[in-house]
């Protein structure tokens, strides 16, 4: 599937800027799943690529407008054309970090003896596989994904980009980004490498779907294999899915973070528009 992709971050600020540095996390990388046919982030400065060992594609800029222009907006703009093949199945390239990189606790996505718990009684097959040191099945994993989205049932509005997984867990409600902290959770609870993956969906018919949140599981450390999978649709990551960054929790890789100097009040507002394009 060839899909158009726009994505605009706009900020609004009450009063002049004087600084600011962004991190951007806003340039799909090639890979199995997808090939970047055409991108570009437009900002009012210059962007300079970072280096990022999960292989992500990392830009920043710094703005320091002059004394004699007052800024009042700023709008992050990152478009341009995905080709997506629907693979599911991964594998990490050399040097990458070894999988048990992300059996490692991190801020959202918590492992919790109550989530291992759960797990073994709602997947047994799948805690028996992991206790004999065995490799899960691509199969048992998706039951646990579906497991975890009859658990915490979507909802728009019900939780904040600071909800842990413990939280979301406990509430039985959330987003995308909820459903997928859990999974990562539920994941090293039980001790399989888990990774946060941001990115876009698309559907017709799930606009807000369109900024996206899913998971890779770890199926074999010695191989590098992860298995990609959509816990918001309980199904492997496909065409639809373009794959942004990935870390051990949102907040390892969001698509834009900052420090600003000046501004005053903001206000934020983000937009992600995606259309299927036809040859």
């Amino acid at each position: 599937m060839k899909l158009r992709i726009r994505h605009q971050t706009h900020y609004r600020y009450s009063e002049p800027l004087l600084y600011s540095v962004h991190n951007l996390l806003l340039w799909p990388a090639d890979g199995a799943s997808q090939q970047v046919l055409d991108w570009s982030i437009d900002v009012p400065a210059t962007v300079h690529p970072l280096p990022d060992g999960l292989g992500n594609r990392s830009h920043c800029f710094t703005l320091q407008p002059p004394a004699t222009q007052t800024v009042l907006d700023l709008s992050i703009v990152a478009h341009g054309v995905v080709l997506t093949h629907g693979a599911s199945v991964l594998h990490d390239p050399p040097g990458a970090p070894h999988p048990s990189f992300f059996l490692r606790s991190s801020p959202l996505a918590e492992p919790h003896p109550r989530m291992a718990q759960w797990a073994r009684a709602a997947v047994p097959d799948l805690a028996h596989t992991v206790d004999r040191g065995q490799t899960p099945s691509d199969a048992q994993l998706l039951t646990l994904a579906s497991a975890v989205a009859d658990k915490v049932r979507y909802r728009s509005g019900s939780t904040h980009v600071e909800t842990t997984a413990l939280e979301a867990f406990d509430w039985e409600l959330g987003v995308c980004q909820d459903q997928a902290h859990v999974m990562v959770a539920v994941c090293r609870s039980l001790g399989l490498g888990a990774r946060y993956v941001s990115g876009y969906f698309y559907a017709e018919n799930e606009p807000d779907l369109a900024s996206h949140a899913w998971v890779d599981v770890c199926t074999h450390p010695a191989q590098g294999r992860w298995l990609s999978i959509d816990i918001t649709h309980s199904c492997p990551m496909d065409q639809r899915h373009v794959r942004l960054a990935v870390g051990s929790d949102y907040h390892a890789c969001p698509p834009v973070k900052g420090l600003r100097r000046g501004g005053g009040q903001e206000v934020l507002s983000v937009s992600v528009q995606i259309d299927p394009l036809h040859d």
